[in-house]
């Protein structure tokens, strides 16, 4: 079976390092300890993070132990992987409230008495400064500022934070406390994932092998799926939430998303492929719900959709607007050009004639990205957040 496993992998990845040692570990039958760490700096994961805990599962159902880690220590620092900014600072409260529900939304996937789970504060916030000097002793400042993001800044003229170079020596340790054989995560985390390697050689262990995957677009089909973004699908909203902003995605990400986080067999992802574009889409949305909530949630999710928008006659294409401020329904009224003024917007609120997805509005109403914003019968546009 590892043979097959091995195959099935690589499929999945975008790249493994080192695939023939972890190939011949594998064909070897070595119980192997298979890291993934996720910051808390947002308080639900996304069904972007099922790309990879799919992958995880997957190991933990061949025997291996899966090692899952909340880095609620490096979250306060803020992984600066992707960012053309300084990310700001949280506090341990946001932290701690963020990181609260992470384990059951991991747990959707992963089997919970077979998973291995620490908060890197366990070893990392008892390290002296002694011990943090030592810990960066074992690589250089020119070997941290090759990094994309940080190189990229440092060209560019941006700020670069002095705390931000922590943050690679922070999740490379994480690897030698809990000495790990395998990390997997996003192409984004490959310098992070690769810098764990050299650091578990400083301290003399054998280096792990990493498994990167490829991330999921978010739902304004552009850039990476991501709460600070607004274009994420929370694994622990609601189904009626989850079918909707599903439905939302361009047609170009639904063999995307089919392929990567529908949970469906390579013939299954076929057969809905062969469908019309839009029934494609819907039997995404459907399987994801039923992923996450179950086959009767699934049922009711996709029956609400059609109440709310295939029986009120909403167009099959709807247009896109990017608006400046999703909190304020008044302004964005007069920003799609629904309205004349801010009044005249509150006017129409209070005469119903503002609806959000099938729904009356309210002034206090909060727009989110792929939600459908229609001012009386004939208006209608798809909101995508900045």
């Amino acid at each position: 079976m590892s043979g097959k496993f091995f195959e099935r992998l690589r499929e999945r990845a975008v790249q493994i390092h080192i695939a023939e040692h972890l190939q011949a570990r594998l064909e070897r039958g070595d119980k192997l300890r298979v890291k993934l760490g996720l910051d808390p700096t947002a308080p639900d994961l996304h069904v972007g993070h099922l790309v990879v805990l799919d992958a995880l599962r997957a190991f933990q159902d061949e025997g291996h132990t899966v090692v899952l880690i909340i880095g609620d220590y490096t979250a306060m620092i803020g992984d600066p992987s992707g960012r053309s900014e300084t990310r700001p600072l949280l506090t341990r409260e946001q932290v701690d409230a963020n990181a609260k529900t992470y384990f059951d939304q991991a747990f959707v996937v992963l089997d919970r008495e077979l998973t291995e789970v620490h908060f890197n504060s366990e070893w990392l916030a008892t390290m002296s400064a002694a011990d943090i000097l030592r810990l960066m002793g074992k690589a250089t400042l020119q070997q941290v500022l090759q990094r994309e993001d940080f190189a990229d800044r440092l060209k560019g003229g941006v700020a670069i934070g002095a705390h931000e170079v922590l943050y690679p020596f922070n999740q490379a340790y994480d690897s030698v406390a809990v000495n790990a054989d395998v990390e997997l995560g996003g192409t984004d985390q490959l310098f992070n994932l690769l810098f764990g390697r050299e650091i578990q050689k400083a301290y003399a262990q054998e280096p792990q092998d990493i498994a990167v995957f490829p991330l999921l677009e978010g739902t304004d089909g552009l850039q990476k799926m991501s709460k600070s973004l607004s274009n994420y699908i929370g694994i622990s909203e609601p189904p009626e939430q989850i079918y909707g902003k599903t439905m939302s995605i361009p047609d170009t990400l639904t063999s995307k998303y089919l392929r990567l986080i529908s949970g469906l067999s390579p013939d299954e992802v076929k057969a809905v492929l062969a469908m019309k574009p839009r029934d494609a889409k819907a039997a995404l949305a459907r399987q994801l719900v039923k992923r996450l909530h179950g086959e009767d949630a699934a049922a009711r999710a996709e029956q609400d959709f059609d109440r709310k928008f295939r029986q009120r006659e909403v167009p099959e294409l709807v247009a896109d607007r990017v608006v400046s401020n999703h909190d304020d329904l008044v302004a964005t009224l007069v920003e799609v050009e629904f309205a004349r003024s801010r009044g005249d917007a509150r006017r129409l609120i209070d005469q119903g004639g503002v609806r959000v997805n099938g729904e009356k509005a309210s002034p206090e109403t909060r727009l989110h990205d792929g939600d459908i914003l229609q001012a009386g019968k004939r208006s209608f546009v798809r909101i995508r957040l900045r």
